[in-house]
């Protein structure tokens, strides 16, 4: 089955055009490989980052970017996966859509915000296992629940591919001295993580992954202090990996905005490499280590608060 994965490089809270340059995106992948999927990240209607303007991104779960995965599966006649901030039930949610061709419609939600966006939306509770008419048993992944064991737990063995995406912003590269010399090491060792992170996963849960990140600089503001500007990029490294955690395809961050694609083949789960009793798949750095809870505990306050005040979504006309 040939495969197709979107890099997109997409601008803060820009939901309108951010959509229209992304189906520019799925049609040329479409023109171009003629695949029988078109995968493109979590959060790609706005990168999931840390500014105010967040709060206007959700969209009704069956709103403006569910209306463009489902409308071009159909009209292309292939499966379209995607992720946005979906609104449902007075919630916002990291959703992630598979559309099929027939008009069905399987999605998940991502488990755990990651740090900062825990300000904008909340966690789910599904496993992330769909039943896909065209693929069988897949599961769909979003962010760093590629990075955890747990989440390789509940897949391994139990699907035939792996789909999602990744929205991955780095330290800042705005700062000078020493802050700066920390940023920029910072960067080349997540990439490092980034890099190899879609193979370790595939070779945890058995089954080929497709994988899309975005890509390109982005500024947002430094979590605690708002007014600080914090001027960023996305990592990138969208892949297409086979089960045994061969690269077949791949875009990095020097790549820029585009798309690959590959031929997989599904077949039953063969895990290759044994789960471990840790929280992250790769060794993340001291960093994110010690970020992780705290920025983690302050956003889904942030969020609480806001949602107890009514204004935890931006109200649209």
């Amino acid at each position: 089955m040939t495969v197709a994965a979107v890099q997109p490089a997409l601008a803060l809270a820009d939901v309108d055009n951010n959509l229209a340059r992304l189906e520019g995106l799925i049609r040329d992948a479409h023109r171009t490989h003629k695949p029988d999927v078109i995968i493109v990240p979590e959060a790609a209607s706005a990168p999931n980052v840390h500014h105010p303007a967040m709060r206007t991104v959700p969209r009704p779960e069956r709103g403006a970017p569910y209306q463009l995965l489902t409308g071009l599966a159909r009209e292309l006649g292939i499966v379209v996966g995607g992720g946005y901030l979906a609104e449902r039930d007075g919630d916002a949610y990291g959703h992630y859509v598979l559309a099929e061709a027939d008009g069905t419609v399987t999605g998940h939600d991502k488990d755990i915000p990651t740090m900062w966006e825990q300000n904008y939306y909340v966690g789910g509770h599904d496993d992330g296992i769909v039943h896909s008419s065209t693929l069988g048993q897949v599961g769909l992944v979003c962010g760093w629940e590629w990075a955890r064991f747990s989440t390789a737990a509940r897949l391994r063995g139990n699907v035939q591919a792996v789909l999602g995406g990744m929205c991955w912003p780095t330290t800042p590269h705005n700062w000078i001295g020493p802050a700066g010399w920390w940023g920029r090491r910072e960067h080349q060792l997540q990439i490092g993580l980034a890099r190899k992170l879609p193979g370790q996963f595939a070779r945890l849960v058995g089954a080929p992954v497709v994988h899309a990140s975005h890509v390109g600089p982005i500024t947002m503001r430094l979590p605690g202090l708002p007014r600080v500007p914090y001027r960023t990029r996305m990592l990138g490294e969208t892949q297409i990996v086979e089960r045994d955690g061969t690269i077949l395809a791949r875009l990095s961050e020097k790549d820029g905005e585009g798309h690959i694609a590959a031929t997989i083949e599904l077949a039953d789960p063969h895990p290759i490499d044994e789960l471990e009793e840790a929280f992250w798949i790769p060794d993340m750095t001291a960093s994110v280590r010690a970020t992780w809870d705290l920025a983690n505990f302050h956003g889904k306050t942030s969020y609480r608060l806001r949602k107890i005040a009514g204004i935890h979504i931006a109200q649209r006309e």
